[in-house]
C-alpha cells in the first residue's frame, strides 16, 4: 500500500465513524454556549482536532463519546483563555443545605419550562444532566468526557435533577403550583 493511500483510508475511516454524530455534537455545543456561532466554531475545532489525532480513536468503541470528550477539552481550553472558569464547590455545598425537601415532579411539562428551568441552574449540573439524560451518556463516559471521577458525575447528576425540580416548582409548573392555580380559578 502506498503512502498517499493512507491518508485517504484514514479520512474514509473518519468520516465513517465521526461524522454521523455532528448533529448531536452540534446540538451539545449549542446548548453549552447558547450561541450558534460559538457552537459552530466548537463543532469545527472538535472535527479539526479528531481527525487530526483519528489515529488514537480505537475502532468499535464509543466514538460520540470520544468526540464529546474533545468538544469538552476544546471548550474548557477556550474558557480558560477568557478566564471564566469559577467552580466554587463550596457555594454548591452551602446550596445543598438550603433546600430542606425535594419538590414534586411536574405533571404538566412543556418544553419550554423544562428549558428555561435547565438555564436556571448552575453549568455544570447542565453538562451532566444533558450528557446522561439527553445524549444517553453513561456515567464512565460522562467521567471521561468530562475528566471528573465517577462520583462527581453521580453528585451533579443527582443534585442536579434536585435543582431542576426546584426551578421548576418555582416556575410553577408543579402539581402543587397547577392544584392552586385550580382553587384559585374556582
Amino acid at each position: 500500500m502506498s503512502a498517499d493511500a493512507e491518508p485517504d483510508r484514514r479520512w474514509l475511516a473518519f468520516e465513517a465513524e465521526a461524522l454521523p454524530h455532528a448533529d448531536r455534537l452540534f446540538r451539545h455545543a449549542m446548548w453549552l454556549s447558547g450561541n450558534r456561532a460559538e457552537a459552530e466554531d466548537l463543532v469545527q475545532e472538535t472535527m479539526v482536532q479528531a481527525l487530526q489525532s483519528f489515529h488514537r480513536f480505537t475502532p468499535g468503541t464509543n466514538c460520540r463519546a470520544w468526540l464529546v470528550t474533545i468538544l469538552q477539552h476544546v471548550r474548557s481550553n477556550r474558557l480558560r483563555k477568557q478566564g471564566r472558569v469559577i467552580v466554587d464547590s463550596a457555594l454548591e455545598e452551602r446550596a445543598a443545605s438550603v433546600v430542606p425537601f425535594v419538590p414534586p415532579i411536574p405533571d404538566r411539562l412543556t418544553d419550554e419550562d423544562m428549558l428555561l428551568a435547565m438555564r436556571e441552574i448552575p453549568a455544570h449540573h447542565q453538562e451532566v444532566i444533558l450528557l446522561c439524560d439527553v445524549e444517553e451518556m453513561t456515567y464512565k463516559e460522562i467521567a471521561a468526557a468530562l475528566d471528573i471521577p465517577i462520583g462527581t458525575v453521580m453528585s451533579r447528576l443527582h443534585r442536579g435533577r434536585e435543582l431542576l425540580r426546584t426551578a421548576l416548582a418555582r416556575r410553577g409548573t408543579g402539581p402543587v403550583a397547577i392544584d392552586q392555580g385550580n382553587k384559585a380559578g374556582r
